[in-house]
């Protein structure tokens, strides 16, 4: 990488780097697969069965396998290297997919390759994570690139299930899967084609730890503290979204109502994200990360008014922008664990947000067969901010001086964006 293209910030710059234009096609390829084939499977089971229970347990079964995986696979991120554990995750959800389109496959088999393929997922996240800052650094170029996978994570989600249903009006549930296991083929192919290869992080004989190992991580009681900070603010952030469809026609909405609903946090997140990526140095993204959490789930205390549409709409807008806040906890996170365990530590914490968010929605719901929803809602809002406040005190708390969580730690990075400023005009 140039000195040039290393201090010229912006997401024009992450692209710039061709490895990472390979990562992100690659993870293009991989959401349309993981979106479309959760989709295809519902129906598919619903279709072969007629049950409701079990055609939402597929999509349950999309969180549970998360925490197994990144605790007991974890170790995989760092033993191995990079490039080969991404290929081999992609060949595995291929051929579980590939075994889900054969006629032969109960529905038994069905919902354990699912599990196959989401336990195999925290650890494809971790180490992608973890190779992004092999790839751009361990600075401005990480957190952007960090960020534009979530934005495109996002934007998938968006259109991923719009695509995958007209998909399913063309073809037949198993037809849909067997596409999804070509696109995971195709990221397969572009990670091995167009990422170098590097040695593992780890060494053979520090990577014989096990389980120990994995949670070994959070006894460093700064790495607990961002990680809880990356875990809590899921487990609440999902509530209005799981509550949608009651809210909605709790308030005598319409079905393209609960859509807008739905879409509102994760269009608020995009445009944050973009904003504050494009916009803001990263010096302010560290100043603004506790601010934002803090202020993050203040708009769900609306919900309280029991508030129409729009107003909710615009609620979960300002909720979702405030997700701008991962932008600096990511590089506070990446500075605060060793390169050794790194993908170790990315896995776990990739494994625990997509655990909370299982656990928040099954919360959520179960809270709500007592609660009126907007209740529900507006009490997830108080008790997020009180948990995200006392976090806060305890990341301020295990800030070294010279990290991003603190004053001398925005101090340097403002240096830093002086000096690549410097850099880029000489």
């Amino acid at each position: 990488m140039s000195t040039t293209l290393a201090a010229t910030p912006g997401y024009r710059a992450v692209f710039a780097v061709r490895e990472f234009r390979f990562v992100f096609a690659a993870h293009l390829f991989s959401l349309l697969g993981v979106v479309v084939s959760e989709l295809a499977l519902t129906v598919l089971v619903y279709d072969l069965t007629r049950s409701p229970l079990l055609s939402s347990l597929t999509f349950a079964l999309g969180f549970l396998p998360y925490l197994l995986g990144g605790t007991l696979l974890a170790g995989f991120a760092d033993r191995y290297p990079p490039r080969r554990v991404l290929v081999v995750c992609d060949l595995v959800c291929a051929g579980c997919v590939a075994l889900m389109v054969l006629p032969t496959t109960p529905v038994a088999g069905l919902l354990v390759l699912r599990c196959a393929v989401a336990a195999v997922a925290p650890v494809f996240q971790g180490t992608r994570i973890a190779t992004l800052a092999d790839i751009l650094g361990e600075g401005e170029l990480f957190v952007l690139g960090r960020s534009l996978l979530r934005i495109l994570s996002q934007s998938a989600l968006l259109a991923g299930f719009g695509a995958g249903g007209l998909l399913l009006t063309v073809v037949t549930p198993r037809g849909a899967m067997a596409v999804t296991a070509a696109t995971f083929l195709v990221s397969a192919l572009l990670l091995r084609c167009g990422t170098a290869r590097r040695p593992a992080r780890a060494s053979a004989a520090g990577s014989r730890d096990g389980i120990g190992a994995t949670w070994g991580v959070l006894r460093d009681r700064r790495i607990r503290a961002l990680m809880l900070l990356f875990w809590v603010p899921p487990l609440f952030a999902v509530v209005p979204e799981a509550l949608a469809a009651p809210y909605a026609d709790r308030i005598g909405a319409s079905s393209a109502a609960l859509g807008l609903l739905m879409c509102a946090m994760p269009v608020g997140t995009v445009l944050g994200e973009l904003l504050a990526g494009s916009a803001l140095s990263a010096a302010t993204r560290s100043r603004a990360v506790l601010p934002l959490l803090l202020a993050g789930f203040l708009p769900f205390l609306l919900y309280a008014l029991r508030p129409g549409l729009a107003l909710a709409a615009v609620a979960l807008f300002l909720a979702g922008a405030a997700g701008a806040y991962t932008l600096g906890l990511d590089a506070w996170f990446v500075d605060a664990v060793p390169e050794e365990r790194r993908g170790r530590a990315m896995t776990l914490m990739t494994a625990g947000m997509m655990t909370v968010q299982g656990l928040g929605m099954a919360g959520a719901g179960l809270a709500a067969e007592f609660v009126p929803v907007h209740t529900v809602v507006a009490g997830a809002g108080v008790l997020a901010t009180l948990c995200v406040a006392a976090l806060a005190l305890e990341v301020r708390a295990t800030a070294p001086r010279a990290s991003g969580g603190g004053t001398a730690g925005v101090q340097a990075t403002e240096r830093r964006d002086a000096a690549e400023r410097a850099a880029a005009s000489g």
